[in-house]
């Protein structure tokens, strides 16, 4: 070999697939036991360090689970939000939850080699020059912190529509109440700013200031009837507090620039797949519609969750998505099912770990699936949210209650109809119960921990 030859560096081998097991599980139900609506999770986040998780359910409340040691995460407070008092006098009785604590009390007076023979006079309560030298007091110690819930701001009047899903983006924080029940929440980097959105409008707000917002996109048109597209999901770019992006019911993408005007009518890139010739069908923009997108933290990709796919994108290439991840591809030929019973409509989320290597989102029977996006990955794990992620439930499905449509339903749908669930099919021959779905999961930002809600219980794993 010659001194001025180059040799070619062998590509990097992907990394081996995860080995996931069950780490904890709170609230998790009996056989049998029924289930209230209020009671299941609708929202779940870890804060920016991971040692914080956050769950919110449809009856409003939020549960805040602090680590306590190297994995495990251990249940602090419950406190429901649409009954926190704001008045700061009486945060202590509405919106403190008392914990348990460790303490420890001296049984002894005197402790700490002081004269054990001291006599306290009975009566006499007066305390001599210098005190009493040979006197401990007793000491109380608390191996926990007790945390008290406080409403800082309110937020308000700024959207018209109810939403049944939301969003969050590095801290906690969780709407609830009237028409500001919102689906989207996003913090920017700079710390001062955030987003709020609902189908049809995203607005721009200052942390200290709670009583305006400025209204950054709008796409409801002069009249309701030329509606044909909602926004979905909305987040700020990691990095870059003039980005966000946002997507809609008919699966694109679209980042936008806030340095560009005040209202962003026009965005700087589009994102959205071509569609095949001959493919269209009824159902085409229906399972197109994203219901979920991320960023990636090193703030190049965005992933996104259709009713059919997760697919990455590129921010630096519009020309498609750079990985594509099959998910529901097995339901295919059970759409008009699907559409029968509204399991169509559900609206799963998606999120990526902290290295980016991995992509995860829920299904149906309790179930979630890890992809590796490493190059040359095959990695693509399906677990059960049990106590066993590895089982597989083989049920028979139930016919579900039916819900109100929301703006985004009508846009989709004029018209109800009724009949008979039928059961969906894998690859493998296993049953899938579309009562059972698994719509809410948060990855751990710094290590591989998944986060996941089934009905009313969370379950954590590890790998």
């Amino acid at each position: 070999m010659n001194g001025g030859d180059v040799v070619a560096e062998a590509p990097a081998s992907p990394p081996q697939p995860l080995e996931w097991k069950f780490s904890q599980v709170f609230g998790e139900r009996t056989a049998g036991e029924e289930v209230q609506e209020v009671d299941i999770i609708s929202a779940i986040e870890f804060d920016r360090s991971g040692d914080h998780l956050a769950t919110g359910d449809r009856g409003g409340r939020v549960v805040l689970f602090e680590r306590t040691d190297t994995k495990d995460v251990q249940e602090k407070k419950v406190k429901k939000i649409s009954e926190m008092n704001v008045d700061p006098s009486k945060a202590v009785g509405n919106g403190g939850v008392a914990s348990s604590s460790n303490s420890s009390i001296g049984k002894q007076y005197l402790a700490n080699g002081g004269d054990k023979s001291h006599n306290l006079p009975s009566n006499d309560l007066s305390i001599p020059p210098g005190g009493f030298p040979s006197l401990r007091l007793p000491v109380v110690t608390s191996n926990e912190t007790s945390l008290m819930a406080r409403c800082g701001r309110v937020y308000a009047h700024a959207h018209d529509y109810h939403i049944n899903s939301i969003s969050n983006n590095r801290l906690f924080l969780f709407f609830y109440g009237g028409l500001e029940l919102l689906f989207a929440f996003g913090f920017n980097s700079d710390g001062e700013t955030f987003i709020s959105a609902d189908d049809l409008r995203i607005n721009l707000w200052n942390l200290e200031i709670s009583n305006q917002s400025f209204n950054i996109v709008d796409v409801k048109p002069g009249n309701m009837e030329d509606l044909t597209e909602v926004i979905t999901s909305a987040e700020f770019h990691p990095s870059h507090c003039n980005m966000l992006a946002y997507s809609s019911s008919k699966g694109s993408i679209r980042l936008i620039d806030l340095r560009q005007s005040a209202l962003c009518d026009s965005h700087a890139k589009l994102f959205e797949e071509t569609e095949a010739p001959g493919s269209r069908s009824f159902f085409t923009e229906i399972i197109a519609s994203i219901s979920d997108i991320k960023f990636a933290r090193d703030g190049r990709h965005i992933l996104s969750r259709d009713y059919m796919t997760l697919k990455l994108w590129d921010i630096n290439m519009d020309s498609g998505p750079v990985a594509t991840f099959q998910v529901h591809e097995y339901l295919r030929p059970k759409l008009c099912d699907l559409y029968e019973n509204d399991s169509i409509f559900d609206k799963f989320e998606c999120c990526l770990s902290g290295d980016g290597l991995r992509v995860a989102t829920g299904s149906y029977s309790n179930l979630f699936r890890v992809f590796g996006r490493a190059p040359g990955s095959t990695e693509a794990s399906t677990l059960e949210a049990s106590k066993n992620p590895m089982r597989r439930q083989v049920q028979t499905p139930s016919r579900p209650s039916r819900s109100l449509s929301s703006i985004t339903r009508a846009v989709r749908r004029d018209h109800s109809l009724t009949g008979a669930e039928a059961p969906g099919v894998d690859a493998n021959g296993n049953s899938f119960d579309f009562t059972t779905k698994l719509l809410h999961l948060a990855w751990h930002p710094t290590e591989n921990s998944i986060a996941c809600a089934a009905a009313n219980s969370l379950y954590m794993y590890s790998a």
